[in-house]
């Protein structure tokens, strides 16, 4: 492809530096990382967090770019066809979604603190159960007819994200649903995907290491219904958050339909829920419309999520019925309040994804319902991240659990001890293991008929990073052989 291409119509600014030979470039690729360059393809230099891209242009010269897009005022002079540009992170989006072309036809996105994972992955199994080819992009990798790949990342980079949605298209997928982070939104990832329809779920504190303000962390996340959702397109809006208003007016100054789920919602509106051990009952209006609804999941924030999910599929022409009959049939989000086990009496052990101060009140406050004894919880916190949530979360396990136990998660380059020291600070009365394994085995061992047990924080995680280096290490399987052990 020709460079001038890739520029469409959206980068006036670079098709004025395309003058003569330079608009006939041709491009073989495009990246961000230098040491993915190949001959002839497209460098872009984008600021990160860690080193700038502009450092590393003769690196990528080096191997054979064929041009390269720098930010404005750069200064660089690579004796190669350099263009500047005020926003090369949306430019190299917008660029790859050129370049790779092919998107499944469907494409909606949810962004919110919690419940993104859910929401995306119970959005396909709805289009799934409606006879659709579907797919699922987010924190635990890709599902598709076909394909069940691992991942790590919320929201891909660009190029990777849209190197997968043609490869998706090719194989026959013709609706997906992904996660959209603040990063991603943030720093333009999504950018070049053609959405159908979007989401919000809910904000509660987290990312705070990335973000000045909770200000500045919900704008980003606005970004999606702001910026990238085409205007008049259905705005999917949880209706029962305390950020739930500020979305909806986000939406509505976009221009967008918005239509709201939940207790307060206008399109599906929760009238009544039942809280079982394994399932919840609901009821919910649609216009003049009555359904009964089965989410065989525990916790209230599973039915919500479901809402949200069924928003999204009766948006882009699912019918209400099938919608709702799809519920029934819904399997969790690995790591997501996912019943791994239980005891001969009949202890339950969870493991879950909670690594904020919302999500672990909302999945502590989900399973006092059926839990006749005591509620045990296991978690930690990441190191190089958010510091400021430690001592919140170790108020909240010591407010809402019975027995506290705090390990470690991810302390990657930070001392363990101080990771460990700052969530007792809030946690009084908890008993502090340092070997994760060895928490969630001194966990199970305490299970008594009508206990539940919950490990929070690494959710579907296949490794604990230890410094530089990961190791592997499964909540699940530490769960598991701890119930083998019994």
């Amino acid at each position: 492809m020709k460079i001038r291409d890739l520029a469409g119509t959206n980068f006036p600014e670079l098709s004025a530096q395309l003058q003569g030979n330079a608009a006939e470039i041709d491009i073989a690729g495009i990246t961000a990382d230098s040491r993915q360059v190949k001959p002839g393809d497209l460098f872009v230099a984008v600021a990160g967090t860690k080193a700038n891209g502009s450092a590393y242009i003769a690196d990528a010269l080096s191997r054979g770019a064929a041009a390269v897009i720098v930010a404005e005022g750069s200064g660089a002079d690579a004796g190669a066809p350099v263009f500047e540009l005020s926003e090369p992170r949306r430019f190299l989006a917008q660029a790859a979604a050129r370049l790779f072309g092919r998107q499944p036809e469907t494409m909606v996105a949810v962004t919110g603190t919690a419940g993104k994972t859910s929401v995306a992955s119970f959005t396909r199994q709805i289009w799934a159960h409606s006879g659709l080819a579907a797919a699922m992009i987010g924190t635990t990798g890709v599902t598709a007819p076909g394909r069940n790949d691992y991942g790590s990342l919320t929201t891909p980079d660009p190029v990777s994200l849209h190197k997968l949605l043609a490869e998706l298209a090719d194989e026959g997928v013709t609706h997906a649903a992904m996660e959209a982070s603040s990063h991603g939104l943030d720093q333009s990832r999504l950018d070049g995907v053609r959405l159908a329809a979007a989401a919000f779920t809910n904000l509660g504190r987290d990312h705070m290491d990335y973000h000045p303000t909770v200000e500045h962390y919900m704008a980003s996340k606005m970004r999606l219904f702001g910026a990238l959702l085409p205007k008049g397109s259905p705005a999917v809006i949880f209706a029962d958050d305390q950020w739930s208003a500020e979305a909806i007016a986000a939406a509505r100054k976009a221009g967008h339909d918005v239509r709201t789920v939940g207790r307060n919602g206008d399109f599906i509106s929760l009238k009544r829920v039942e809280h079982f051990r394994h399932k919840q009952s609901a009821e919910v209006h649609v216009g003049d419309d009555i359904f009964e609804i089965h989410v065989p999941l525990a916790g209230d924030f599973q039915v919500a999520n479901a809402l949200v999910a069924a928003g999204l599929a009766m948006s882009t022409g699912i019918e209400a019925k099938v919608a709702f009959s799809a519920l029934e049939k819904l399997q969790g989000a690995s790591g997501r309040l996912e019943l791994v086990g239980q005891t001969k009496d009949g202890a339950l052990a969870y493991v879950d994804y909670a690594h904020k101060p919302d999500a672990l009140e909302n999945v502590l406050e989900s399973v006092r319902p059926f839990t006749t004894g005591r509620v045990i919880i296991v978690f930690g916190c990441g190191g190089d991240r958010d510091k400021g949530k430690r001592p919140i979360m170790g108020q909240i396990a010591a407010r809402l659990a019975d027995v506290v136990i705090v390990t470690d998660d991810n302390p990657r380059s930070e001392i363990p001890e101080t990771i460990r020291s700052e969530i007792m600070a809030g946690a009084k009365g908890a008993t502090e293991i340092a070997d994760r394994a060895e928490a969630i085995r001194t966990a199970v061992g305490m299970l008594k008929a009508g206990d539940t047990l919950i490990v929070a924080g690494k959710g579907h995680e296949e490794g604990q990073t230890i410094g530089s280096v990961t190791l592997p290490f499964s909540d699940h399987a530490e769960v598991r052989k701890g119930l083998g052990g019994l």
